[in-house]
């Protein structure tokens, strides 16, 4: 039998807004017609409007091409302000001072590559990483890594033949061996010129990584590109890695060697201080991420912020913490918009690159592989040759 549906269902189901949002500041949402001819640009371009993290995504691409285009001359003439930067000229040659951090395993993965490429260009203009961020880079040109699997391989049994898995791939222990024959010498030339210096030569993580660029000396690698380029790169957990126990190995063999890691914080503080502008992109969290966000903290906050990691805010990790948190400690200004983005970095960092220092931007054909270098297996093949 018939009957009335209840009003207070009705109103509560079929209440009406009073408002209609305004698309200027509130976009209909569209995602990619792949019914058309899609380039990449034209999937990128769709993420804006898609929701989700396609959107914040977006809204990073954005956050970072603020702080590409940012100039002094953007900025009202202060009353103290110096006489050779008042005019526009000489201010629109002041750019944003652009940090770039992240965890080891972008090294570890492709992301290498895309880091390789900004410091190439001088597309940044400083570094600050973790002691796998900086070994992995010189392992990689003497030896490459390998593809493997998440869960294909178990830990004993790969112990048993030497390998170590980084996630979905895979590093013969041989590497490390490598990468120590490629050390020790360094070490040595190091701790001889500090000796004959007498004082006057002070080694910092920062001078070592520098040197360690300068001997590999193979454009394949982040940091041969840092020296050539003068990029500062900053790693103050040196030693929690190879380079680490390098060093462990060398304090007994010939015990002496200096690395001062006080003047490599005054170094990145002083990067932020004597900006005039800064942005910080950050790749991953924990150390990394603190590292450069306290530096930013000397001067009061940066002026562009992006953050890409996984980490969630509910533990009070530093990894998880948004950026609204670091505005708390005055870490990001409080005029900035940062934009924090939940996802794993290798998926999305080329992407966004693509759409921003690498659209438009330089391109430069890398040099033929020399007679004794072959192209690196893509896959675990390799591995599992060795291991027969």
């Amino acid at each position: 039998m018939a009957s009335e549906v209840p009003a207070v269902a009705t109103a509560a189901v079929l209440t009406l807004n009073n408002e209609t949002l305004d698309e200027a500041d509130h976009p209909v949402i569209k995602g990619v017609d792949f019914n058309k001819v899609v380039e990449l640009d034209d999937i990128m371009n769709a993420m804006a409007t898609t929701g989700f993290q396609a959107t914040e995504m977006s809204r990073a691409i954005a956050e970072i091409n603020r702080m590409r285009n940012w100039r002094l001359s953007d900025e009202p003439i202060k009353e103290d302000e110096d006489d050779d930067l008042k005019t526009f000229e000489a201010r629109n040659k002041i750019k944003c001072k652009i940090f770039l951090s992240f965890t080891s395993n972008m090294i570890s993965c492709g992301v290498r590559e895309t880091i390789r490429y900004l410091v190439q260009h001088k597309l940044v203009d400083v570094l600050v990483t973790t002691a796998g961020g900086i070994e992995e880079d010189i392992m990689k040109c003497i030896t490459p890594h390998h593809l493997g699997d998440f869960t294909k391989y178990k830990g004993p049994e790969l112990r048993k033949r030497g390998i170590n898995r980084i996630g979905n791939m895979l590093v013969p222990n041989v590497n490390y061996c490598k990468f120590e024959d490629f050390m020790t010498p360094i070490l040595n030339a190091m701790h001889d010129e500090q000796e004959a210096a007498k004082g006057e030569l002070v080694w910092t993580p920062s001078k070592m990584i520098d040197r360690l660029g300068k001997e590999i000396n193979n454009e394949e690698s982040v940091y041969y590109w840092c020296h050539k380029n003068n990029i500062p790169v900053y790693c103050p957990a040196i030693t929690d890695g190879s380079v680490g126990d390098m060093l462990y190995f060398a304090s007994y063999k010939r015990p002496g060697f200096i690395l001062d890691i006080a003047r490599d914080i005054r170094g990145i503080n002083d990067e932020a201080v004597h900006a005039r502008a800064t942005g910080m992109i950050i790749l991953g969290g924990g150390l990394v991420k603190h590292h450069t966000c306290n530096a930013n903290l000397m001067r009061n906050g940066a002026n562009f912020s992006v953050f890409i990691n996984t980490g969630q805010p509910f533990d009070g990790s530093d990894s998880g913490a948004p950026p609204d948190e670091a505005i708390s400690w005055g870490k990001i200004k409080i005029d900035a918009t940062p934009i924090k983005l939940y996802c794993e970095a290798s998926l999305v960092f080329p992407l966004i690159v693509s759409q921003t220092f690498a659209k438009n931007g330089p391109k430069t054909t890398p040099s033929p592989l020399s007679s004794n270098e072959t192209s690196p297996p893509t896959t675990a093949t390799a591995i599992e040759a060795e291991s027969k």
